[in-house]
């Protein structure tokens, strides 16, 4: 199997295995594989097992698909609004003359919303460790590193300042994009598992960390990034100009606020987007994001641009704030105009400012929403020159014991998916230091399965982008916070299912009982099977490359490269000595089998 994915000898790991149709590997060449025969699964920084959900969609298994996400995300209804998607980056069906990637993350947000009322949560527990841990912070970190370790047996209090749960998720996302009860139930998922939470209390200022490190067994800060960047030209510190975070938060807080009929909102992420849609629902009736760079490099989704763009929102590209005019309250913003500079090899697409080239725009309102760094806390260990603790990227320590850091307080900002899988993380080294044993691991599992069902006609289904979308008309409705995008119906999330090509499917040749026919090569709608003279391996005893040859003499090998199949099956369907095989290879996390110490 999978050239034995690899090598003849894979390293196997089956303690604890009741089926005996399955295979568990720990083989590194097998971790391998898995990088590069399943994109999607790997450019996730949960290690979401798409293919698995997706598959499961396809069933009409809702309610499975779903709790195949909530294993490792945790969060499927709500990433399912606002992931930003690193794996339809790196889908197969995106290659190039395949077409356009599946909507993996419409598709994550049907099984949330179209699971049956009353679903049931079946989360496997260990037993409980007699350890506490305090986190600080219930953003996606924080909450990901409390469910993990609530999961782990241990005893978890999460101190959180603001009044209610959900960090940035709850207070730096407009309810246009993320409604509150679907966030709502999602924490309280987490919470039910035995987590108490104590809303309301700064730590550092309303409590101390000297009292929680004599208090819990470790203490774990996940604060996030709540300190805005700051633009550094004259007249930031006029009336009018706000911070994109602030903005953003005074609005989930309940804030009154008035923006006037012109705003101008400098920055090119989502708090930029997000801040300009929010300015039309409060009243105003010009709205432009100005970027210095070109549109094409915003660091958003096409989705979110389309969007604000039929709301009425102007980008303005290749403007370089130079200063804020006002006397007393911002009046508008002088801009120098830039122009691209030669883009260095691999590397981000630069502008700089073309001399004498300023120009003004008026504006009641600027925003400027150009990022956001963690704060200064008042804590043992040591920080930085900006008094923000420093803790290792590798193993979450801070220089004080007990103490550790993850999530964009680690960081600094990242996306929501990746604070989780940070959050997770540090949970399992935190858990490890003071149990003195590894709790789960990440492994490969291997089942012999049946030839794909998928029929050919799916590979050129189009990409379904979001159908149901609100009419422009009744977005701003009352206080404006009706969700905008209203997810795929059934019937929509089964027809974008189908267009996976399930790369968790693994095809094999027997090259034993291969009789060199080339029907399978000859049917093959894609490159993907090859005459071959050699196989080289790297230093784990993975597949490094395939030597092929088209003189018969040299021919060692008819071999499947799993890289380029797209698991059609028509190679098994015309193989005349029944000699490929099919196995159903998944990465996914289980209770370690290790019993020695860490």
């Amino acid at each position: 199997m999978a050239n034995r994915f690899a090598s003849e000898e894979l390293t196997i790991s089956n303690r604890g295995n009741l089926d005996p149709t399955v295979i568990y590997s720990v083989d590194p060449a097998d971790f391998r594989y898995m990088t590069v025969n399943v994109p999607c699964q790997s450019a996730c920084p949960a290690l979401t097992n798409i293919p698995a959900y997706i598959r499961a969609l396809y069933e009409l298994k809702f309610g499975v698909s779903y709790e195949i996400n909530r294993a490792v995300n945790l969060l499927p209804g709500t990433l399912g609004r606002i992931c930003s998607r690193p794996c339809e980056l790196k889908c197969r069906h995106g290659e190039t003359e395949l077409g356009a990637a599946v909507n993996i993350c419409h598709v994550k947000r049907a099984a949330a919303d179209l699971r049956r009322p009353g679903h049931a949560y079946l989360t496997p527990r260990f037993a409980p460790a007699g350890k506490s841990v305090c986190v600080v912070g219930s953003g996606p970190a924080g909450l990901a590193a409390s469910h993990d370790l609530a999961i782990m047996g241990f005893d978890v209090t999460v101190y959180e300042s603001c009044d209610e749960p959900g960090g940035m998720l709850r207070y730096g996302i407009p309810e246009f994009r993320l409604p509150r009860n679907i966030l709502t139930e999602e924490i309280q998922n987490i919470l039910r598992l035995g987590v108490s939470i104590k809303t309301g209390l700064q730590v550092g200022v309303d409590v101390t960390f000297e009292y929680l490190l004599s208090h819990f067994d470790a203490v774990l800060v996940a604060a996030g990034c709540y300190q805005p960047m700051k633009l550094g030209t004259p007249g930031e510190g006029l009336d009018g100009v706000r911070s994109g975070l602030e903005f953003v938060m005074d609005i989930a807080s309940g804030k009154k606020i008035s923006v006037g009929k012109r705003v101008l909102v400098i920055g090119a992420g989502f708090t930029a987007f997000d801040c300009s849609r929010l300015a039309l629902r409060l009243g105003a009736e010009d709205v432009s994001i100005c970027i210095r760079g070109f549109e094409e490099d915003l660091r958003v989704t096409s989705d979110e641009v389309f969007e604000a763009k039929r709301e009425g929102i102007k980008i303005r590209s290749l403007a370089l704030t130079k200063r804020i005019l006002g006397t007393e309250s911002a009046e508008g913003i002088e801009f120098l105009r830039t122009r691209p500079v030669e883009r260095p090899q691999g590397g981000r697409r630069t502008v700089e400012a073309i001399p004498n080239s300023e120009f003004t725009i008026d504006a009641d309102t600027v925003i400027v929403a150009i990022g956001q760094t963690p704060e200064a806390i008042n804590s043992p260990g040591a920080k930085s020159q900006n008094g923000v603790l420093i803790g290792d990227r590798e193993n979450f320590q801070s220089s004080s014991p007990k103490l550790y850091v993850t999530g964009d307080y680690l960081t600094g900002p990242t996306t929501v998916i990746e604070s989780i899988g940070n959050g997770r993380k540090a949970a399992e080294r935190i858990a490890e230091d003071l149990a003195g044993r590894k709790f789960k691991e990440w492994v490969i599992r291997i089942q012999e399965t049946r030839i794909t069902d998928r029929d050919r006609s799916w590979d050129f289904i189009p990409r379904l982008e979001m159908p149901s979308v609100l009419p422009v008309k009744d977005r701003f409705v009352g206080e404006g916070t009706v969700e905008v995008e209203t997810g795929y119906n059934k019937e929509q999330a089964h027809q974008e299912s189908k267009r996976c090509y399930l790369c968790y499917l693994h095809y094999e040749i027997d090259v034993k009982k291969c009789i060199y026919c080339r029907y399978c090569i000859d049917n093959a709608p894609r490159d993907c099977i090859k005459l071959v003279k050699q196989i080289n391996l790297d230093e784990i005893g993975a597949v490094k490359e395939l030597v092929e040859t088209t003189t018969w003499s040299e021919v060692n090998a008819v071999v499947i490269d799993n890289s380029r199949c797209i698991r059609c099956g028509e190679c098994v369907r015309v193989c005349p000595v029944d000699c490929i095989s099919v196995s159903k290879v998944e990465l996914v996390e289980r209770p370690s089998t290790v019993e020695n110490e860490v």
